[in-house]
């Protein structure tokens, strides 16, 4: 088989240790060709896993309640994790964990391990729009929903469920492709007081390693989902009384300066992909169109840039 399963005393009697000889296991199939991002677009969500990666992005993610599958690790990481798998034996039970050379792990995986472990993670069931927005904080329902469309980086966006109070504010990223932008704009979600992101069909993955990994692990704290269909599904958070404004640039735009001073009780903040920005769709669903207000002529800021000025300024005062 390639591994030898042993308890291993020196580190903690209960946890289950596989040795790694070499790479001859089915049980290694959820961590082969990591830096292959078509076929992990494609196969996680198939499998119903995602991908934790550094200890920090995995304690998150036990915190946030998911659910390990496994873990792959080299030998210096094993003393350091020791309470953190023995906390994983006493919650979830026998969680298997994968030990072995690092040449081993990086032919496996296809890229060096220097951040602690990786985890293969449950992927959680996300819940419906209309759930999300009624378990708004206090039981007021969401007060601020941020909207960002057509986002395909997975850097700008990060991943959730589970808040005690219902949100405040919603992000809403849509068809944001690329990954470093995503987790980017999940971590400003997080900082600025956003309390729930949705992501439209064709938006990234928030749980896709790169996104989570430059979230730093906050895509397990703001709650999010996908909308679907988009941009119909707006009429939805009309139903919950929001107020939905699309940042684009428009002559009929309203500088984001001027609208922040007498902001509606619940706002929907919808941003756009980096190259086009909104859809001409999104932006005829909006209530509003508003625009951060650019000197030197520059016409337009990286998506990840702009949610985190526009969640700052219309953050709830």
């Amino acid at each position: 088989m390639g591994t030898s399963r042993r308890r291993d005393a020196r580190q903690n009697p209960r946890v289950p240790i596989i040795r790694l000889t070499d790479l001859d296991d089915e049980r290694l199939a959820d961590y082969t060709r990591l830096t292959d991002v078509a076929l992990r677009r494609r196969l996680e969500p198939e499998r119903g896993l995602y991908m934790a990666e550094s200890t920090k992005v995995i304690l998150r993610a036990l915190e946030a309640g998911h659910r390990p599958r496994s873990f792959l690790m080299t030998e210096r990481w094993l003393p350091e994790l020791a309470d953190l798998l023995a906390d994983v034996e006493a919650r979830f039970g026998d969680v298997p964990v994968y030990v072995g050379p690092a040449e081993i792990v990086e032919t496996l995986t296809g890229f060096h391990l220097h951040r602690g472990a990786l985890a293969a993670m449950q992927r959680p069931e996300l819940p419906a729009v209309a759930d999300l927005l009624s378990a708004a904080r206090g039981g007021a329902g969401a007060r601020r929903v941020a909207v960002l469309e057509g986002i395909v980086d997975h850097t700008n966006v990060g991943t959730g469920f589970g808040f005690a109070a219902p949100p405040r504010r919603i992000a809403i990223f849509e068809d944001v492709v690329d990954h470093s932008n995503l987790g980017a704009g999940f971590r400003s979600a997080a900082a600025l007081g956003v309390d729930a992101v949705l992501v439209t069909p064709r938006c990234a993955d928030p749980l896709y390693r790169r996104s989570i990994r430059v979230s730093m692990g906050t895509v397990f704290q703001v709650p999010w989902t996908r909308i679907d269909p988009w941009p119909d599904g707006l009429e939805e958070l009309r139903l919950h009384g929001f107020t939905v404004a699309a940042l684009a640039l428009s002559d009929s735009a309203v500088p984001l300066d001027d609208f922040s001073a007498a902001l509606p009780d619940r706002l929907a903040l919808v941003l756009g992909t980096e190259g086009d920005g909104l859809s001409r769709h999104a932006i005829d669903a909006a209530d509003v169109v508003v625009r951060i207000p650019m000197a030197a002529s520059v016409d337009s800021l990286n998506v990840a840039a702009a949610a985190a000025v526009a969640f700052w300024e219309t953050r709830p005062k």
